[in-house]
């Protein structure tokens, strides 16, 4: 249910960028330098299959470059374009925004326990 959420929020704050949610995670992966697909999945916890087609739809519509990878010449290395680089730049400030907005209806102190929470979880898997 929250999953389906904050899905639903990502497709909202992505559209105007040309992007859904799981693009944006896609893009945002890749801001930290090139990657494979399967290395995407295996980051996000996903099958290769499902990241390839995001993949692909970044790929036609221009938000990321195919080039040549010295380690594994079946398996290509994936860049950002110009323009997925400008649909960061949006959507980076709109985030922000939307999470302090979000934040600032719960008591910090409970902002302060999830985070907490999620960073343990994170640093368990």
């Amino acid at each position: 249910m929250a999953n389906g959420a904050l899905l639903a929020v990502g497709d909202a704050l992505t559209a105007e960028a040309g992007l859904t949610a799981a693009q944006w995670q896609v893009v945002g992966f890749l801001e930290d330098g090139p990657a494979t697909a399967a290395e995407l999945a295996r980051r996000r916890g996903l099958r290769r299959q499902s990241v390839q087609e995001t993949v692909n739809r970044l790929l036609r519509d221009g938000m990321l470059s195919r080039t040549d990878n010295p380690d594994d010449a079946r398996a290509p290395l994936l860049r950002l374009t110009a323009k997925a680089r400008a649909a960061l730049r949006l959507l980076g400030p709109r985030q922000a925004e939307w999470a302090d907005a979000v934040a600032s209806r719960l008591p910090s102190a409970d902002v302060e326990t999830t985070l907490r929470t999620l960073r343990a979880l994170r640093d368990l898997v």
